[in-house]
């Protein structure tokens, strides 16, 4: 028998629920797509299945969250097709490439975000109407928002400001809210009436209406890694200054989806059981643990098992862009093979949603 690739964790008012009722495609209310850049990859087939099959034999009101890789992927849901789009999307991501200049052992940021930029007009230019007026589906790209020192991005002030960050918040998360601050965009038909699928009082947080003027800029600022991109700076419709990685304070979005949809479930495709809440904790093991915030909340994850049987051992991840450096053939082909393998997460979640089986269930 072939060894399962497939974890299904919840917390405890999820797991209730599923041994009550199972797991049904209309229970769902929010799908969140954490950051993580090509650990992502593997959620591909998971994402065609659940957005082309599963989920699309139900009728309610879903809100997609995405910070980084995963607004990319939650936004690629919204559009009419999703199945071959997000297939487009695997390619496209594993085979971008960026140019060394001389002298560089990396590429410059500036370059990468000029790439980055082609690479998104060519993905959703003319769709963006799909995205925004998904008759289901409310998305919130998530980014984050520099203040103070980090309201400009600056070759000076930018790096000594994320050092404060990081050592505010080595403190406790909640200070890393005077550096930096969460901006949703959030789709709808109405900008009066946007609401956001969680409550946000753990982090300074605002709310912008994504429209066609700003979606662009957004989903790019969304994927921006400090140093590695660039700030977008000044987005239409929200407040001025630079904008960074989702991800940053918001990595795996442990948000409090508990307090905002006490009767609604979380279903989180992840890549690991831990849903770390910003990048700048991913050093503090203590904070990577669930709390109340996912109580009602499914985290679907690779087996560490499974994972060992990837190429190289591992999920995809940036380091294979060191790993492999110019042998672009060789890099498309391990991601490949991770990506073609991960179709048994989407089997064996296919074949366990129709059972219902709460012993395959873990705590979360």
């Amino acid at each position: 028998m072939a060894e399962r690739a497939l974890r299904i964790y919840a917390g405890p008012r999820a797991r209730r629920h599923i041994e009550q009722h199972g797991l049904r495609p209309q229970d769902i209310s929010v799908v969140p797509g954490a950051a993580g850049g090509p650990k992502g990859l593997v959620l591909g087939p998971l994402d065609r299945f659940l957005f082309g099959d599963w989920l699309a034999r139900s009728h309610q009101p879903v809100h997609l969250v995405g910070a980084s890789i995963g607004a990319w992927r939650m936004a690629t849901a919204c559009l009419d097709d999703p199945v071959p789009a997000f297939e487009r999307l695997a390619r496209d991501y594993i085979a971008q490439d960026y140019e060394v200049e001389p002298g560089r052992r990396t590429p410059s940021a500036r370059h990468v975000s000029e790439r980055f930029a082609q690479n998104l007009q060519a993905f959703y230019g003319g769709r963006v109407a799909q995205v925004l007026g998904h008759p289901r589906y409310r998305l919130h790209i998530v980014t984050s928002h520099g203040r103070h020192v980090l309201a400009r991005e600056h070759r000076i002030r930018t790096p000594l400001g994320y050092l404060g960050a990081y050592l505010s918040n080595g403190l406790h998360r909640r200070a890393l809210g005077g550096w930096l601050e969460r901006v949703v965009f959030s789709s709808g038909p109405d900008p009066e009436a946007l609401s956001l699928p969680f409550d946000d009082r753990d982090l300074p947080t605002r709310q912008v209406h994504l429209t066609g003027e700003n979606f662009f800029p957004a989903l790019q600022a969304s994927c921006s890694i400090p140093f590695v991109l660039q700030a977008v700076h000044d987005i239409p419709g929200a407040p001025p200054g630079a904008y960074w990685d989702g991800g940053i304070t918001d990595y795996h979005l442990h948000l409090d989806y508990a307090a905002a949809h006490p009767q609604g479930l979380v279903l989180y495709p992840h890549f690991q059981k831990a849903v770390v809440p910003g990048w700048l904790d991913k050093a503090w093991r203590w904070r990577h643990g669930a709390t109340a915030f996912l109580d009602n909340t499914i985290v679907l994850a690779p087996d560490p098992a499974w994972v060992h049987g990837l190429p190289n051992g591992k999920l995809p991840d940036r380091t294979d862009f060191t790993r492999y450096g110019a042998d672009l053939a060789a890099r498309t082909r391990a991601w490949t093979r991770a990506v073609d393998a991960s179709a048994q997460l989407a089997d064996e979640f296919a074949a366990w949603a129709e059972r219902g089986d709460p012993g395959r269930v873990e705590a979360l």
